[in-house]
C-alpha cells in the first residue's frame, strides 16, 4: 500500500472572468481567462493505520485556519462513503505564495488533496474526477469558481464553459516562449466578500461577459493582458496604491494588471527586471497538475 503521495499544483492568476450561477454546485462556475505559474503550491499527502486523525499542516506548521483542506476531505469521503476512522492522515501544503492574494491557493490546496487522498484510499478516479472533487470544494466554501480546471491543465487558459472539470470546457492560447511574470502584492483580499457581493457581482458579469469573445478573436497575450486592464478598472478594484504600481509595470513590461481576486499587481514580461522592490518573478507553467 503506497502510504505517500507528493503532487505540485501550479497557481493562477484570472484576469478577467464572468460569474456563472446555479444552484447545482457542479454547474456553477465561471467563464474568463487566467494564467498559471511555475510557483504554485506542493502538497504531499501522507496516511497510515491509526485512529482517525486529521493534520493539516502549512510549509510543515499545523494549520488550524485552512477550511479548505478539510472540506475537501470531507467530500471524497461522504461521496464514496468512506469509513477513515482507522487511519491517521497527515497533509502538508507548502508555498512561497501569499495567501488570499489572487493566486488561487486554496484551489491549490483542495486539488492537492484531491489527487493524492483517494489514491492512498485506493480509489482510482479519472484525471477530471478528481478535479471535480476540488472544484466542489472551491464551490462550497466560495473561495474560487475558475482556478481549479485552469491549474489543472495550466498554460494560458481560456474557460469558455462554466462547471466541474466535467461538465467545463476550455481551450488555450499557446505559449510559443518562455514569458516572465513579476507580482507585487500588497495585502490579502477575501474572494468570498467579492463573488458574494451583489454590486460587485454586476460589476464584473458587465466587463466579463464582453470580454471573453474579444480575445477568442484576437487570441494572444498581449490581447489577454490589456483585457485583464480593462476589466479591473471596470470592475473598480483596483486601488490607489495598486494603481500606482501598474503605472510602473506598464512602462517596464508587455502590460500589467490586477490578480482576481486579490490585491496583487502582475505584470508579463519578456524580462524578469523591475524596478519595483519585493517581487515574486517566476513564469508561465505549461504543464499543469503534476505528480512529484
Amino acid at each position: 500500500m503506497i502510504n505517500k503521495l507528493k503532487v505540485f499544483v501550479p497557481a493562477h492568476i484570472t484576469g478577467f472572468f464572468e460569474i456563472v450561477p446555479n444552484s447545482n454546485p457542479l454547474l456553477k462556475g465561471s467563464r474568463g481567462a487566467g494564467i498559471t505559474l511555475d510557483e504554485g503550491v506542493t502538497t504531499e499527502t501522507t496516511i497510515t493505520e491509526g485512529s482517525g486523525n486529521i493534520i493539516i499542516k502549512f510549509n510543515d506548521i499545523p494549520d488550524s485556519l485552512n477550511s479548505i483542506s478539510p472540506q475537501a476531505i470531507d467530500i471524497i469521503k461522504n461521496t464514496y462513503k468512506l469509513d477513515l476512522s482507522n487511519y491517521d492522515i497527515t497533509v502538508n501544503h507548502e508555498t512561497n505564495l501569499p495567501i488570499s492574494a489572487g493566486f488561487g491557493t486554496s484551489a491549490g490546496f483542495a486539488l492537492g488533496i484531491s489527487y493524492t487522498l483517494p489514491k492512498l484510499l485506493g480509489l482510482n478516479l479519472t484525471f477530471n474526477k478528481s478535479g471535480e472533487i476540488a472544484h466542489l470544494t472551491e464551490i462550497e466554501k466560495s473561495s474560487g469558481l475558475g482556478d481549479v480546471i485552469s491549474e489543472m491543465h495550466g498554460g494560458l487558459v481560456i474557460r469558455l464553459k462554466e462547471g466541474s472539470p466535467l461538465i467545463a470546457k476550455i481551450d488555450k492560447i499557446p505559449i510559443t516562449q518562455p514569458i516572465y511574470v513579476i507580482t507585487k502584492t500588497l495585502s490579502a483580499l477575501n474572494t468570498k466578500d467579492i463573488i458574494d457581493n451583489p454590486v460587485y457581482q454586476k460589476r464584473i458579469n458587465d466587463s466579463g461577459k464582453k470580454l471573453l469573445n474579444t480575445l477568442i478573436s484576437n487570441p494572444n497575450i498581449e490581447n489577454f493582458v490589456k483585457l485583464s486592464r480593462q476589466f479591473s478598472e471596470n470592475a473598480k478594484l483596483i486601488n490607489p496604491e495598486l494603481h500606482e504600481i501598474l503605472e510602473i509595470m506598464d512602462e517596464e513590461s508587455i502590460g500589467s494588471s490586477m490578480a482576481m481576486l486579490g490585491n496583487t499587481a502582475f505584470c508579463l514580461s519578456n524580462s524578469p527586471d523591475i524596478n519595483i522592490e519585493d517581487c515574486i518573478v517566476t513564469k508561465i507553467n505549461t504543464s499543469g497538475i503534476k505528480f512529484l
